[in-house]
């Protein structure tokens, strides 16, 4: 059976990451008997990532980078902003304990949607935060060995990446480390 849209796929793989003119560097491995298991085609992985894999079987190999812009988009500074610092109390009183630097909030935007942000600064007045992802601007080299590909079960399809199941957590809110909910 080959990866395609609708089956249920486990890969073990490792990661590199780089920016432009920087070396690669491994920032992310599965452990063994922990592969990544994904649906192909719910939007729980990037698409240029199942796209890569597309077609592939059981003990097949893999290795591919995705450019940024296929991946998690270009670094833009128009994400990083400054915000005032009253947003960030707890009755009447900044969160020091919550709010450091290198700290990753979840925030809401205008339309009420759960976006994570990167406290990049403490000013007497605001919080910069970038909004960027945190791979943004990197190119992502994977390589890799499928090991499973077969029809989803009903658990397949209700769970977050196999880590999961909407049972187990309020996936609406991003919970199971799904980005959008369950499907």
């Amino acid at each position: 059976m080959e990866i395609k849209p609708g089956k249920f796929v486990a890969v073990s793989y490792k990661l590199w990451a780089s920016e432009k003119g920087e070396e690669p560097e491994m920032v992310e491995e599965t452990q063994p008997g922990q592969p990544l298991k994904f649906v192909y085609g719910t939007g729980t992985m990037l698409e240029s990532f199942e796209k890569a894999l597309e077609g592939l079987k059981v003990g097949d190999k893999f290795d591919f980078s995705l450019e940024a812009k296929d991946a998690y988009g270009e670094y833009e500074d128009e994400n990083v902003i400054e915000l005032p610092k009253n947003i960030f109390e707890i009755d009447g009183k900044f969160d020091s304990e919550m709010v450091v630097e290198g700290a990753v909030l979840p925030m809401r935007d205008a339309q009420g949607m759960t976006i994570n942000g990167t406290v990049e600064k403490i000013t007497d007045t605001g919080v910069v935060m970038d909004f960027n992802h945190p791979m943004a601007g990197n190119t992502l080299h994977f390589e890799g060995e499928v090991l499973e590909v077969r029809e989803p079960t009903e658990a397949d399809i209700h769970s977050c990446g196999g880590d999961c199941s909407c049972d187990d957590q309020d996936c609406e809110s991003g919970g199971c480390g799904c980005s959008g909910g369950c499907h």
